[in-house]
């Protein structure tokens, strides 16, 4: 918790790799519509550690079998994965791993220099979709999602988005709306709670 909350105090923005003009077509603007549920009232025995190690979101169309390692650039903003590997998410190692109590911090790219990425299919996902996350130790830690809100990156819910929580919790950051200055204006956040 002492990690979260420094790195809450540190970071105000949101992603900023996203969408930058280069060689590839962008992927189509996306915009989604924000929803949320409420939280089951008993959350599920959270899981012992374990490093995640790949990713699936059925509707999204996502199956990544690995997983980055991510950290706080010097600039003090999370780092996202290089535009090199961006099929591949990243997960922030400074946050507990998916599936312990507490909020996991996932990001992964919808779109770079390169064209459309692993988040492309975003705007696919509803409430109540599973997002599944193998990890090291042969288990699947599977969210529900509970909440999907877009968010101008200036507006960026630094404390919702890494404030401490006493439940097994999931939020995957990725980018979406226009490309302005040569970057997504917004962030799409999945909030998610783990079912199993």
């Amino acid at each position: 918790m002492a990690a979260a909350a420094a790195l809450t105090a540190a970071l105000g923005v949101g992603l900023i790799a996203c969408g930058q003009g280069g060689k590839g077509d962008p992927a189509p603007d996306v915009k989604v519509n924000n929803a949320a549920t409420t939280r089951a009232k008993q959350a599920v025995t959270p899981m012992q550690a374990s490093r995640p190690t790949g990713l699936r979101i059925p509707s999204a169309g996502v199956d990544a079998t690995s997983m980055l390692d991510l950290g706080v650039g010097a600039d003090q903003e999370l780092q996202v994965p290089p535009v090199d590997k961006a099929d591949e998410p990243g997960w922030w190692t400074g946050g507990v791993t998916p599936g312990e109590k507490g909020a996991a911090v996932v990001v992964a790219h919808y779109d770079t220099a390169n064209g459309p990425a692993l988040m492309k299919n975003v705007a696919k996902v509803e409430v109540g979709d599973t997002v599944q996350v193998p990890r090291a130790d042969g288990s699947t830690a599977t969210f529900k999602v509970r909440e999907i809100q877009q968010v101008d990156k200036k507006d960026f819910p630094t404390h919702k988005v890494y404030g401490a929580t006493g439940r097994p919790e999931l939020r995957l950051l990725t980018c979406g709306g226009p490309i302005v200055d040569g970057h997504r204006s917004d962030n799409i956040i999945l909030y998610a709670d783990l079912v199993s």
